[in-house]
């Protein structure tokens, strides 16, 4: 019985812990719209906000809920607590300083990037 309880135990940490952000899309991001107005996104492991340039704030809980790796390309996907599914897509080989926020459908929302505000033709126009 004690085996069996230690096994549920660990099963749920894992359970618990996975649902958290990855540390390779955490920390603050440069943002534009498809409009080209910017953006300051900070991802936290269970919360991400955007900031306009108004200074407003919005303030989201998300979950993780997917990764794929395929040929050195990263998609991860995260739902919001209203239900809303968005993936994070680095489309460049072995770059995590930009990527894309897409709609679960795949049309863009947000450009990111570490250290400037790009478009999606700057992305796009890097990847090869």
């Amino acid at each position: 019985m004690r085996a069996y309880l230690a096994i549920l135990f660990l099963f749920a940490l894992v359970a618990l812990t996975s649902c958290r952000g990855s540390d390779v899309y955490m920390g603050e991001w440069k943002g534009t719209d498809i409009n080209g107005d910017k953006y300051t996104l900070v991802f936290k492991p269970k919360n991400f906000s955007i900031k306009k340039a108004s200074g407003d704030s919005l303030n989201f809980e998300y979950t993780q809920n997917s990764v794929k790796i395929e040929n050195s390309v990263k998609t991860y996907g995260i739902t919001l607590a209203d239900g809303r599914v968005y993936n994070i897509y680095f489309p460049i080989k072995n770059d995590d300083s930009k990527c894309l926020m897409t709609m679960e459908n795949g049309q863009p929302v947000y450009t990111l990037s570490r250290t400037s505000y790009l478009s999606q033709e700057e992305i796009y126009g890097l990847v090869k």
